[in-house]
């Protein structure tokens, strides 16, 4: 019963649009194309001008008993065999997988194969798509709308071909946004493709970083509040505030774009995605290291920064403040230190006390000036 109910099967009637799978019986090298048994006594013709989705290479190669998809343009009749299309076939098979891709959410791969003003005309699947401008990441508007015009032709000039554009023939990333196979409609994003790219990465990323390592990367991009840097498909954020042990104005003042740096893993976050990391980190903390720059009794350079009913505050060096307690501003009586000096002053003051672990820096402007009288003396 089973193999009378298979030849039933086999004996369906070919009809327009139908799929079929085909074993060739006979490939004519002459151009009439190849003929075809698609089950049972059904056969079928492909003529060449329905196989032009094939390379002449794989066309050449064809030989009795290889089997092929083909889709039925015309059933058969009394006339003859049906014809069939192994190009129309591609097509919906094509389409077909698209379909499958949209509702998976998966990636697939296309090929550039052209540019209008809009974007760019990509094939995938034997099928012709566009992504537009908005959704290209690695072709920059200039060249595609250089690329767009290329194939338009200039006024008043010969038209170019496609192939002059660098980008044409790269095969790129892509997502399915939108399809519609009446309109033969596919829209698809590269730039989709790639943020899921980079997010996979930089969750396999997060899962090897150790807080406390150090890593090699190239800053991406700056903000007001920072720098971020690639490590090798996601980026991590060095605050401004880990930039420079100084006090940092702009990061641009510590790194540019482009530019290769090591990063010191300050925090990852896996909840969350993020990854903090600082540059300043990689060098020693300037109050560690002050007794071998600086000693009680030295004449030091120093700038105002700030001033208080109970003194002024020197900056030393970027990261090094001391205090001018009132009391040793000047040997006469005031009020508030304003009476002797401003922010923004330099002045040269004499160091009293180093303290590294309490972060402190004891200073005097009336000691220094003293000293400085008595070497003039």
């Amino acid at each position: 019963m089973g193999e009378l109910l298979d030849s039933v099967e086999d004996m369906k009637p070919l009809r327009r649009g139908d799929i079929v799978e085909g074993i060739i019986m006979r490939a004519d090298q002459g151009g009439e194309g190849i003929l075809l048994n698609v089950g049972g006594k059904a056969e079928g013709h492909v003529p060449s001008n329905e196989m032009r989705s094939l390379s002449s290479e794989a066309v050449e190669n064809f030989k009795v008993g290889d089997e092929i998809l083909a889709m039925v343009v015309r059933g058969e009749t009394d006339e003859g065999s049906a014809i069939l299309s192994i190009d129309r076939a591609v097509g919906e098979t094509g389409w077909k997988t698209l379909q499958d891709a949209l509702d998976a959410g998966t990636r697939m791969s296309g090929k550039i194969i052209g540019f209008n003003r809009g974007g760019a005309i990509v094939e995938t699947e034997g099928v012709q798509g566009f992504v537009p401008m908005s959704q290209l990441a690695t072709v920059s508007r200039e060249r595609s709308q250089s690329a767009a015009q290329n194939e338009a032709g200039e006024e008043g000039g010969e038209e170019k071909p496609p192939a002059e554009s660098p980008d044409v023939g790269r095969v790129i990333d892509l997502k399915v946004l939108e399809l519609n196979r009446g309109r033969n409609r596919a829209i698809l994003s590269e730039r989709q493709a790639m943020q899921e790219v980079r997010e996979q990465h930089k969750a396999k990323l997060i899962d090897e970083l150790t807080e406390g390592e150090v890593r090699h990367g190239r800053v991406t991009g700056i903000s007001n509040f920072g720098a971020f840097v690639d490590l090798g498909g996601a980026d991590g954020l060095i605050h401004i505030s880990e930039l420079s042990w100084s006090n940092v104005s702009s990061p641009e003042d510590i790194v540019k774009v482009g530019q290769e740096v090591d990063v010191y893993v300050l925090r990852v976050d896996s909840e969350h995605k993020k990854i903090a990391l600082s540059l300043k980190r990689l060098q020693p903390e300037p109050w560690e290291t002050i007794d071998e720059r600086y000693h009680v009794g030295d004449i030091v350079d120093a700038t105002v920064t700030k001033l208080t009913e109970f003194g002024a505050f020197a900056r030393v060096e970027d990261a090094v403040e001391g205090l001018i307690h009132i009391s040793e501003l000047t040997t006469r009586m005031i009020n508030h230190p304003r009476e002797v000096v401003r922010e923004g002053d330099a002045v040269k003051l004499m160091i009293l006390r180093i303290e590294p672990e309490r972060r402190r820096l004891g200073l005097s402007l009336k000691q220094a000036e003293e000293q400085e009288g008595y070497a003039e003396e």
